[in-house]
């Protein structure tokens, strides 16, 4: 175990670190990317502009600039370029709701994949079988802006059967508001990643029923739910909690860009968004690191879900 966490710990400085320089690369490459023009406004002048550039340290070499940023970044001090703001007080008051959206996505992604996924497999080619398929394919296909703003437009606006968007914490309406808010946005976000799963799932469990030990726990007289449960569907779960994980951990890091801008959730992923179209680039690093984060936690989390799944798989 502690080998594990060593390994987990190195690989996530060495994703840190070539997120974090991707990142300021491509802003300092881009054209417009100078911050110091964007920070003078309208008609600047050279002076004023040079002055903006020795006061935010911008005329120092590209690399003094970037471990400055990244020192900030990790002491609490980053500015965002734009409205002068602090970026982690910004980020903290953005990710309850982005925690929020996280989790009951997240938890819709995964029953909704495992009971389609299992149905699927279970009665191969029947009518449940296409009718789940063709429901998948159209989950797929569907934008989730699309199907957030007809929700959104829909079903809130019009007919007001659920909050047509923003967001109330439980603090302030409870966890019945809580959870009526983040419905919709939960489920535009869903749509996508269930027929994703569902289909991995359903060709994964169909492989694990034909397997050896399937008949052999069959032959031992076990009973059809037991075999399929504790047998097939551990094995089958694998590649679909990989799936899970790495999206979950994407949502979390600012993933749900799209869906938090159509219900005004005003989250990590929206100011992720406003961030990038300013190019401003402190609130884009923070989000970025946060996300690559959340992808490396996440993926030692599966790692010991596999462990527990398949007790050959050895950390």
């Amino acid at each position: 175990m502690i080998g594990f966490i060593i390994r987990r710990l190195a690989s996530m400085v060495l994703v840190l670190f070539a997120v974090s320089v991707l990142v300021f690369a491509i802003f300092n490459i881009i054209p417009g990317g100078d911050p110091a023009v964007r920070m003078a406004g309208k008609n600047p002048t050279d002076v004023q502009i040079e002055a903006i550039r020795k006061e935010w340290g911008f005329d120092k070499p590209v690399t003094t600039q970037y471990a400055k940023m990244i020192e900030k970044t990790f002491d609490g001090q980053l500015i965002s370029y734009s409205n002068r703001e602090n970026v982690l007080e910004r980020i903290k008051e953005g990710l309850p709701r982005t925690l929020s959206l996280t989790f009951w996505s997240s938890l819709f992604m995964l029953v909704g994949g495992i009971a389609l996924g299992m149905l699927s497999a279970l009665r191969p080619n029947s009518f449940a079988d296409r009718t789940i398929n063709a429901i998948a394919v159209v989950g797929i296909s569907l934008p989730v802006f699309w199907i957030g703003g007809l929700m959104s437009y829909y079903l809130g606006s019009k007919a007001g059967i659920i909050p047509a968007g923003g967001y109330v914490s439980i603090s302030e309406g409870g966890v019945l508001d809580w959870f009526w808010h983040l419905l919709a946005p939960s489920l535009a976000i869903s749509f996508l990643f269930i027929g994703i799963y569902s289909r991995v799932l359903r060709g994964d469990l169909l492989d694990a029923l034909r397997a050896d030990y399937v008949r052999t726990a069959e032959a031992k007289g076990l009973s059809k739910r037991r075999v399929v449960v504790r047998h097939a569907l551990r094995n089958a779960l694998i590649p679909m909690i990989t799936l899970w994980g790495l999206d979950v951990a994407i949502t979390l890091g600012g993933g749900a860009v799209l869906t938090e801008t159509v219900f005004d959730l005003d989250g990590v992923g929206a100011y992720l968004a406003d961030s990038t179209r300013s190019l401003d680039v402190p609130p884009v690093m923070a989000i970025t690191l946060l996300g690559a984060i959340a992808v490396v936690v996440m993926n030692a989390i599966i790692d010991i879900l596999y462990a527990y799944l398949d007790p050959r798989i050895r950390l």
